[in-house]
């Protein structure tokens, strides 16, 4: 790996088709260079990247990678024998499939509701189970692997057809399919993410919902997404502690959890982001400062 030296050489790793869409970049490295870093946006595919050039390599905006998940880890695991990946390679690749879902749940962790159907399982037989289980209008669709809520859709639960369809579509590519029953209250108030770096809690903003009744899938990098600032309530705040408390990997640099309230008025994860996700630098005053700082102290460690 690379000496370490008075100006460190950071790589923010991003996608071609990403890059010019991730609002985070400029903030961040207009704060990292006033730190005093060498500060460079690289495509995690360019094949003419010496890694071992950077100090640290930071995922930021990978967003192609759920289509391309093996060449992807097998790129993340060259990369960490040359440099400092961050998050580490064991978090991206635990965090990459939303079966960490189930291992929240089980750690105690408030959870949506959520069930997997694998690859050569019967979907109509599988979404009967969860509907014997689960009473809702309406349950969602998606990808265990996927980002930006591309291949998720909303249906209503009498669309029995169609929501087998999707989960054998799903089943064809050889992907396991989550199912979850919608939480309408997110129609009002939608989502709130809170944003953690270095375990400590930067700010929160609020998503409107990204799914709409009777639309499909979302055919772009993400689905367009309704940002403003919000201030979390303390509900929200314990059970953000209570997932990083969960996670099975210490302390990490950056995190992102997915709220939403279910029909009982409790606060539950939605999703973890951990590997690329968006930490929205432009809705909170500061924060650009706070990710660039601890980056740099998570450097030196």
């Amino acid at each position: 790996m690379p000496a370490q030296s008075n100006s460190p050489v950071i790589a923010l790793v991003s996608a071609r088709a990403a890059r010019d869409l991730d609002e985070d970049l400029p903030p961040l490295v207009a704060a990292l260079r006033s730190s005093g870093a060498d500060v460079r946006i690289v495509d995690w595919d360019d094949e003419g990247v010496d890694w071992s050039a950077f100090d640290v390599a930071l995922l930021r905006s990978t967003w192609d990678y759920s289509m391309r998940l093996a060449e992807f880890l097998a790129w993340a695991e060259r990369v960490a024998g040359r440099t400092r990946l961050l998050n580490p390679l064991r978090v991206v690749r635990w965090n990459t499939d939303k079966h960490y879902l189930a291992v929240l749940a089980h750690a105690g962790v408030n959870t949506v509701v959520s069930e997997f159907v694998e690859p050569g399982q019967d979907a109509s037989a599988a979404l009967a189970g969860f509907q014997s289980r689960h009473d809702t209008d309406e349950l969602v669709v998606k990808p265990a692997v996927g980002s930006g809520s591309r291949d998720a859709q909303r249906h209503r639960s009498t669309e029995r057809a169609a929501i087998t369809e999707h989960i054998r579509r799903l089943s064809d590519e050889g992907r396991s399919a989550l199912l979850q029953p919608y939480l309408d209250r997110v129609d009002a108030q939608g989502e709130t993410a809170l944003i953690y770096f270095g375990g400590r809690f930067s700010h929160a903003i609020r998503k409107g919902p990204l799914l709409r009744s009777g639309e499909g899938p979302t055919g772009g990098l993400f689905a367009a997404e309704t940002i403003t600032p919000r201030t979390p309530t303390p509900e929200e705040l314990r059970l953000g502690e209570e997932v990083l408390r969960a996670i099975p990997f210490g302390p990490l640099l950056y995190a992102r959890v997915d709220v939403i309230w279910d029909a009982g008025d409790v606060p539950c994860v939605l999703e973890l982001e951990l590997t690329e996700p968006s930490v929205f630098l432009l809705h909170s005053r500061g924060s650009a400062e706070r990710f660039a700082a601890a980056i740099l102290a998570w450097r030196a460690k």
